[in-house]
């Protein structure tokens, strides 16, 4: 797991960026501690930056050429069958260097081009330079767990594991309205789009193709699609039970793939089921594995140590608890801030950043039980989506009494006014078709509010075309005629997965040079999970149904006798006090207008709602102001 960036030159003003590569590559040196190094090959430049995991020797720095010198490659990542791999190459008598899998990486595209994509299993962004066709291949994982950004003009084509890298390049930065509008509905910014007009995204799944024979060429491909047909399910006619252990085997594997390192390894251990389960099954090939979690002194109702506590006594693993008071979450508060080189505002990147903080103290690899819920149904949204297509009595009910539940306080601050939010969100979205129904459930604000935060000169530029035309593609896979759970998971999985859970994983372990390996992401396993029909994985009783019954004899009972909590990070309250001050200088009346991004009069809306007895969701959207307002100061101001 390392950081990559690097430019292509079409032309001597292209080159001329090529005096930023030191600068770009050093901004990624948390990412990787371990070895930094960049080079120029023509009129290419890469720059990497390593965190050692296989082969720690020199041998495996990058970027590493082969024995010709023809190719040189860049790479961000695992591949975890590279044994069987390089067995296959050693008998077309290709002989290796070093032991990494980067080596291995770089001689399969050699041998086979932009196909050895369909042999890899693993996470990775890579770029590979070819000298003799002047030729830059790049690519991403199938579904987007590294991160990959580039910016092209006439002049040149940037890539970077990191927004921060990009800016080093002194880029032209100029503000996408359109991705404003749906940073201030979503909380973060779908792919491929960013934040900056000219930045892109590289999506999961894609390469890109970067070359200049008669003219510059840049060409974006796609290489990898979950497949998902809702008319053949189940196509071996597997039985739930035979579906349960297939599941099982499928995840055995997989874990045993990613304990694969030449470091420490540990798991995350949450007490939830998805890490239990990914715990269990690696604690049968590692002895006393390293597992770690995190507590809340302050918030008892979402702290389960104890679960967590009884997993690890039950496989005897070397179990650390980090028990962690309010205080401590805001006292890491702004250094997170300044880490984050984009928009982003899912405020459970502090746990996440704290925990990969303490972990990285003992180990630099752990696994983690994330992308479970999006793959198997793991959301109260998911539940509330079935219940909207399988409505009864309790369902038409709630929906009938829409007037009253907006008449009554509604808070996430208490769990009888966030019961009445939910309430209330949920007789709203079943008045709306499913496309809007799934828009509704997955967004914070709706179009129309999000445009009330914006000043007039902002709403001159946005283009709701364009808006409209990206909001197509993010909901391309719901049916209005037809809607089912299964269309919702394989939105979420194009969505919600890359775009908010990865990037905040990603960011907040890399931001500590650890690596985090995602067993339920094995591509195998979830393109099992997308054969299976909707009731092996919801029914009314029970979400992520086939994960907890095939693991049942593996967990303890008491694993299965409370709701699963999740964790709020105590915005609300902090808003109210410690971050008071931080509201009224970032959201000040002079900053406000002297941006000319907001308007003024929606903005002091929001902060006289935060302090009412009613706040609603409104602390998303005032954490949400808060980190563009922080970024727009380190990066645009």
């Amino acid at each position: 797991m390392c950081g990559i960036t690097g430019i292509y030159a079409f032309n001597e003003i292209g080159r001329f960026h090529m005096i930023n590569l030191a600068a770009a590559t050093d901004k990624l040196s948390r990412r990787g501690p371990d070895f930094g190094r960049s080079t120029s090959v023509h009129r290419v430049g890469l720059g990497h930056r390593r965190l050692s995991i296989i082969d720690t020797s020199a041998s495996g720095n990058q970027p590493m050429k082969d024995a010709s010198e023809r190719y040189t490659i860049i790479f961000n990542g695992e591949i975890y069958n590279y044994q069987e791999l390089r067995q296959g190459l050693e008998q077309q008598g290709v002989s290796f260097q070093s032991a990494t899998d980067t080596e291995v990486l770089l001689q399969l595209y050699i041998h086979q081009g932009k196909a050895c994509l369909e042999q890899l299993n693993g996470f990775f962004a890579f770029a590979i330079y070819d000298e003799q066709r002047d030729h830059l291949f790049i690519a991403r994982d199938r579904l987007g767990i590294k991160p990959l950004l580039y910016y092209a003009d006439e002049d040149k084509v940037l890539f970077a594991s990191e927004m921060k890298s990009l800016l080093a390049y002194g880029i032209e930065k100029e503000l996408d309205t359109n991705s404003l509008y749906q940073y201030l509905q979503f909380n973060y910014i779908p792919a491929p789009y960013t934040m900056l007009k000219g930045v892109r995204k590289l999506l999961p799944g894609h390469y890109l193709e970067v070359s200049k024979a008669n003219e510059p060429r840049v060409q974006e491909g796609k290489y990898y699609q979950v497949p998902f047909d809702e008319q053949h399910l189940n196509p071996e006619k597997l039985s739930y039970e035979q579906q349960q252990a297939k599941l099982r085997d499928l995840m055995e594997a997989s874990v045993q793939r990613r304990l694969v390192a030449d470091v420490p390894l540990g798991s995350f251990l949450s007490g939830g089921i998805d890490s239990s389960v990914i715990t269990a099954l690696a604690s049968k090939h590692v002895d006393k594995l390293n597992t770690f979690s995190i507590g809340y002194r302050d918030e008892p109702f979402f702290d389960e140590t104890k679960y967590a506590r009884l997993v690890a006594e039950k496989y005897q693993t070397n179990h650390t608890v980090f028990s962690l008071s309010n205080y401590d979450l805001y006292g890491h508060l702004f250094d997170i801030l300044d880490y984050i080189d984009e928009p982003f505002a899912d405020s459970s990147v502090i746990p996440v950043y704290i925990l990969s903080k303490e972990t990285k103290k003992k180990v630099s690899v752990a696994l983690s039980g994330d992308g479970a819920d999006e793959v198997f149904s793991g959301y109260n949204k998911h539940s509330a989506a079935w219940r909207a297509t399988h409505p009864g009595t309790a369902e038409k009910m709630v929906s009938s009494l829409g007037a009253l539940w907006k008449k009554l306080p509604k808070s996430r601050n208490n769990p009888v006014t966030n019961k009445i939010r939910q309430l209330e969100r949920f007789a709203e979205g079943m008045q709306l078709s499913p496309k809007e129904r799934y828009l509704a459930w997955a967004t914070y604000l709706d179009g129309g509010k999000a445009a009330q935060l914006l000043s007039s000169s902002v709403l001159e530029k946005l283009a709701f075309e364009i808006h409209d035309v990206r909001t197509d593609e993010l909901l391309q896979h719901i049916n209005d005629q037809h809607e089912t759970l299964n269309q919702w998971l394989y939105t979420d999985i194009q969505l919600v997965l890359p775009n908010d859970m990865l990037t905040k994983v990603d960011l907040m372990s890399m931001a500590q040079g650890l690596e985090v390996r995602v067993p339920f992401l094995d591509h195998h396993v979830v393109e099992f999970a997308f054969s299976l029909p909707e009731d092996s994985k919801i029914n009314r009783e029970m979400k992520k149904r086939i994960v907890q019954d095939a693991f049942r004899e593996l967990l303890p009972a008491e694993l299965y006798r409370r709701p699963k909590h999740g964790f709020e990070v105590p915005l609300l309250g902090w808003f109210r006090t410690e971050l008071k001050s931080t509201i009224e200088e970032l959201l000040s009346d002079e900053f406000i207008e002297s941006q000319d991004i907001f308007d003024l009069e929606g903005i002091k809306a929001l902060k006289q709602k935060i302090f009412s007895k009613n706040p609603g969701d409104v602390h998303a959207t005032i954490w949400a102001l808060i980190v563009f307002q922080q970024w727009w100061k380190q990066y645009m101001a």
